[in-house]
């Protein structure tokens, strides 16, 4: 990764949660602005959480600027100056941890406007918006992480082929910088919207500066389908489900399983490997022992 950019030769190792391990920090993340909160009370907190990833073997540091928008800080008492500082910060976080690990890249995350919304949308895809009404939204934020010093940009967790064209709309207005992309999926076949993921990823054909298209946050049982099916960027959740009425997590994929899964994604064709929400530094570490 000598050219600070994430290729596919290898495979490329990303970070895990970052908000999971904010949280295994001490750190509270329960309200709308989640892990981005920590931009405005607690950043070094930050660049600690992307070096203790690059230290367990990930190439590639994700921006905690998924949760973070203009309008999401100006709704929380931010004027929209001291927003657009803070997204820029989230960059500059990654960038000082990757310079002090002495490796490595940062991809700036861009969030789905459900994100924004708080409600769960980035798994359902059931928006206000349409697709102008998307671009739109995410126009100024994803022009200033394009800008803010970042390898390459994330677009994550998105659920919905309007989002899909949506971004792809912008990534076409901003060809120097290179991205992956990645769905949220209800199965082995589909977005989170019902779109069929085929479907999603053709939306990226032909622009040259998408270097991975996949999954995230998706339950890692429906990977293996999705790769056979085009995915070359997996970083799935770790498997577990929530039970309301206990209030605790079920299911939790042991790290060395999760490593073992990975080391099998990347014998089906994945090419950028991590973790997403309720994964660690551990399984960070075990994908890199294995893969």
């Amino acid at each position: 990764m000598s050219d600070g950019r994430v290729v596919p030769r290898g495979p490329v190792v990303l970070d895990g949660g970052l908000a999971t391990h904010l949280e295994a920090l001490g750190r509270d993340l329960g309200d709308e602005l989640w892990s981005a909160r920590l931009l405005v009370e607690e950043p070094d907190v930050i660049r600690r959480a992307h070096l203790d990833y690059f230290a367990a073997g990930a190439d590639v540091a994700t921006t905690v600027s998924y949760q973070a928008s203009v309008p999401g800080f100006v709704r929380h008492g931010l004027t929209p100056r001291e927003a657009r500082d803070l997204i820029r910060l989230s960059v500059t976080l990654a960038v000082q941890a990757r310079d002090e690990h002495g490796a490595g890249s940062v991809a700036a995350s861009v969030g789905p406007y459900g994100a924004f919304l708080a409600n769960g949308a980035e798994y359902t895809g059931d928006y206000d918006l349409d697709e102008d009404g998307l671009a739109g939204w995410h126009r100024e934020r994803f022009e200033i992480l394009a800008e803010a010093g970042a390898d390459l940009l994330a677009c994550e967790t998105i659920p919905s082929r309007a989002e899909a064209r949506a971004l792809a709309r912008l990534l076409r207005e901003t060809p120097e910088i290179p991205a992956w992309v990645s769905f949220s999926c209800r199965d082995g076949r589909h977005v989170s919207d019902g779109t069929p993921f085929t479907e999603c990823a053709a939306v990226f054909a032909g622009l040259p500066q998408v270097v991975a298209v996949g999954v995230n946050c998706t339950a890692p049982r429906f990977v293996p389908e999705l790769i056979d099916a085009g995915a070359t960027i997996v970083y799935p959740n770790s498997g577990e489900t929530w039970d309301a009425t206990r209030r605790r997590w079920l299911g939790l994929t042991d790290p060395v399983e999760y490593g073992e899964a990975a080391a099998g994604w990347h014998a089906l064709g994945a090419t950028h490997i991590g973790g997403c929400c309720r994964t660690t530094p551990e399984h960070i570490r075990r994908i890199r022992e294995r893969v």
